[in-house]
């Protein structure tokens, strides 16, 4: 059964004012750290009130999970996850200047061998071999067109029952595969969901921003 939730937040893809390059980190270990990025096309933190909603849903504790941020970006996911819990939680990250500051952010909070910032195109890194996750997080540029083949790429690199969280915008295409939605909600132009990998397949839908 799924719920869906809106929130009244800065809709993506815009951001202003003072603090528009740092996000702090709202729950766990370090709470109300503030971790900074560049500027970036296409870079745009998750919203404190959706990334509340989605650690909810998670259940705030991550204690025992291995976790995969997609589009690093910030890192707000990653390392909200790291800061909750997680035994393990790797950033992937194309851009070099946004890869760069990933890793002065990690060192500044401290984090251990189990927070990993890696430099790569997150589907080319998909398709190679590696390690499964129970959680991933797939948030890619706003409009890219890119969480349904991200979705894909991710079914060979999951355990059963992982969920995963997808924000993507609300307008688009409808990408079957084997997933089961359990939470949904809004922010301005944006729709975010959760997900768990559900084989042996089912009928569940997301939505996905057009090329």
């Amino acid at each position: 059964m799924s719920a869906a939730r809106r929130i009244s937040s800065e809709t993506k893809p815009g951001r202003t004012g003072a603090r528009a390059n740092r996000v702090r980190i709202i729950g766990g270990l370090w709470r109300s750290r503030v971790v900074r990025f560049p500027d970036a096309e296409g870079l745009r933190p998750t919203p404190d009130r959706v990334r509340e909603t989605l650690f909810n849903w998670l259940g705030q504790r991550l204690k025992g999970l291995a976790c995969v941020d997609l589009f690093a970006g910030s890192g707000a996911l990653g390392f909200e996850a790291m800061s909750r819990g997680a035994d393990r939680v790797v950033l992937v990250e194309r851009e070099r200047r946004v890869f760069e500051q990933l890793r002065r952010s990690a060192v500044e909070l401290g984090a251990g061998e189990g927070l990993e910032v890696v430099h790569a195109d997150a589907l080319a890194w998909l398709a190679g071999p590696g390690e499964r996750y129970d959680v991933a997080f797939v948030d890619p540029p706003y409009a890219s067109g890119l969480a349904a083949p991200t979705l894909e790429a991710l079914e060979h690199r999951l355990n059963r029952g992982a969920r995963v969280y997808v924000e993507a915008p609300i307008a688009g295409r409808a990408v079957s595969g084997p997933w089961t939605m359990l939470r949904e909600g809004t922010a301005g132009a944006a729709r975010f969901a959760l997900y768990e990998f559900a084989l042996p397949g089912g009928d569940a839908a997301i939505q996905e921003g057009e090329t």
